[in-house]
C-alpha cells in the first residue's frame, strides 16, 4: 500500500466534495472549518499556557517511620 495522500487521491477528494456540496458551499465550509480549525488552535494553546505557569505541586515527604 502506497502513500495515503496522493496528488490523485487530493484531486478525486476535491472532484466528490465539489459534487457533493456544489460550488456555491465549499466556500462557506472551507471559512467554517478554518475558523473552527483557529478556535481549537487557541484553546489549546490557551491550556499550555496555564499548565506552563501553574506553581509545580511538591508533594511533603512521607515521614520516616520511628521503630522501636
Amino acid at each position: 500500500m502506497g502513500d495515503l495522500l496522493q496528488p490523485t487521491h487530493l484531486m478525486v477528494i476535491a472532484v466528490v466534495a465539489l459534487v457533493l456540496f456544489g460550488g456555491r458551499k465549499l466556500p462557506e465550509l472551507g471559512k467554517g472549518l478554518g475558523e473552527g480549525l483557529r478556535g481549537f488552535k487557541e484553546g489549546i494553546k490557551g491550556v499550555t499556557e496555564e499548565v506552563k505557569s501553574a506553581d509545580p505541586v511538591v508533594a511533603p515527604k512521607p515521614e520516616e517511620s520511628v521503630k522501636s
